[in-house]
């Protein structure tokens, strides 16, 4: 499978990465120096050499690059991977042992293939596990990172409510966790308003999926992750352009389906509950108004001044849930905020957390997981801004400035008895294709997110 390292015992052409005018192999003929001189082979990062011996691949040279052009990117070795014709390979020597497993789990993600409505090809370059990795803890993470892809690529004519029930639900089987679902008008008796005035304008019902998983008394992990399956903007519709992209409006969702996929994989003494608020912000007769004003589970009421900032609801009450227990741990995934894309773009998602240890430990593992994160601050002196006078909060504030601190300082309101708690206000969305990123959905800080925990219950 493209997801899994080929079998050690299986025979490997041998990968040599070689940096800016860097030594080569000391195994090198002098014919293949010959014919790396004559094809003009520089070390430059990304070129790729298959050095011949009768007929067969005998070795395969990568460029490495400088320090200064590594900086600069991700899962290097993925580009060359892409490069090489059909067959089985093991890195032999040149990445350093700090990077070998960054950059074998970079191969494995450049073979995803979105195949669901076309042939996308079949994977030609398979890479061997590289000795002193955790080859089982990369697969997981492969895996973890081709489900959120996966979810979030496929539109929402095939990923609705419905459809994601149905994916949280098989997510669940797998790992034999108990699964429940709140839908419809039920969610109002279970006094969660918020979640269902956004979708209530759907042909498909709005929901709360509700994952639990491991065993009483171990570390209590909370995931709640944002599944808006498409957002029109509600009647404050959305341009075109602007639409287009929005069958990812579930990639907090999709990111969190893919951490707890990881999880319970490696099955991690954690405790662990996954929420989902599973949504359509469509528009109907029963679409809820800018100005109207709603209740919220925690009791807080919300004056609607914008119905396109629906995120923020869905998430409210979700959170409130999550808070009565005051586990040990809350984070927060979601596609909420154009403003944290035009401040950190769209592969650096932000971070929000009061916890000092929480926010240290998410900074180390960024920089060490490929998965690069970006700490922003719950700003007290914009507290007044989601503050309307008229109900007690506004979801969306006048103006638009500090857009992505806003939202996060209206998600806080309804966490209040657990303190380890982050917010990650994420894209999910290769915009340009890059190493081991196809253009499309992504997989965004849950690897990070893992060694954290990973880091909890060691």
């Amino acid at each position: 499978m493209a997801d899994r390292f080929a079998s050690n015992a299986q025979p490997a052409i041998p990968v040599h990465a070689v940096g800016k005018g860097g030594e080569y192999p000391a195994d090198i003929t002098d014919t293949q120096r010959d014919w790396l001189k004559a094809t003009g082979f520089s070390g430059d990062l990304g070129e790729v050499a298959l050095l011949p011996d009768g007929g067969t691949i005998a070795a395969v040279l990568v460029g490495w690059g400088t320090e200064a052009t590594r900086a600069r990117g991700r899962f290097h070795l993925a580009a060359a991977a892409q490069k090489l014709p059909k067959g089985v390979y093991r890195i032999a020597s040149g990445i350093p042992e700090e990077d070998l497993e960054n950059e074998a789990l970079g191969w494995l993600m450049s073979n995803y293939r979105f195949s669901k409505y076309r042939d996308a090809g079949a994977v030609k370059a398979v890479l061997s596990a590289p000795d002193g990795v955790d080859a089982k803890r990369i697969e997981v993470m492969t895996e973890g990172d081709a489900l959120a892809r996966d979810l979030i690529n496929t539109p929402a004519s095939d990923m609705g409510p419905d459809a994601l029930e149905a994916a949280f639900r098989a997510l669940g089987k797998q790992h034999k966790a108990e699964v429940s679902v709140i839908a419809g008008d039920a969610l109002l008796d279970e006094n969660l308003p918020l979640i269902h005035a956004v979708g209530r304008a759907s042909g498909q019902p709005p929901r709360l999926l509700d994952l639990r998983w491991g065993a009483l008394g171990a570390l209590t992990v909370t995931l709640v992750g944002k599944g808006v399956c498409f957002d029109t903007g509600g009647l404050n519709i959305k341009p075109g352009a602007s639409m287009g992209l929005m069958k990812k409006d579930m990639g907090g969702s999709a990111n969190v389906m893919a951490l707890a996929h990881m999880i319970m994989a490696l099955d991690l003494p954690v405790r662990l509950r996954v929420l989902v608020p599973a949504v359509e912000n469509s528009i109907s007769a029963e679409a809820f108004r800018p100005q109207d004003i709603l209740n919220s589970r925690k009791g807080l009421t919300v004056e609607v001044n914008n119905t396109d900032a629906e995120g923020r609801l869905v998430l409210a009450d979700a959170l409130a849930v999550a808070d009565e227990e005051t586990p040990d741990m809350l984070l927060c995934l979601a596609t909420l905020t154009g403003a944290a894309r035009v401040a950190l773009g769209p592969d650096l998602p932000p971070f929000f957390t009061d916890d000092e240890a929480l926010a240290q430990d998410i900074t180390a593992a960024a920089s060490i997981s490929a998965d690069p994160l970006w700490r922003m601050p719950f700003w007290e002196p914009y507290e007044d801004q989601i503050e309307p006078g008229i109900a007690d909060l506004d979801n969306a504030p006048a103006g638009g400035m500090a857009g992505a601190i806003t939202a996060a300082l209206f998600l806080r309101r309804f966490v209040e008895n657990t303190t380890c708690f982050a917010h990650l206000d994420i894209y999910g969305w290769t915009p340009v294709a890059k190493p081991a990123r196809s253009k499309g959905g992504a997989c965004q800080s849950v690897r990070t997110l893992l060694a954290v925990i990973e880091k909890r219950v060691r």
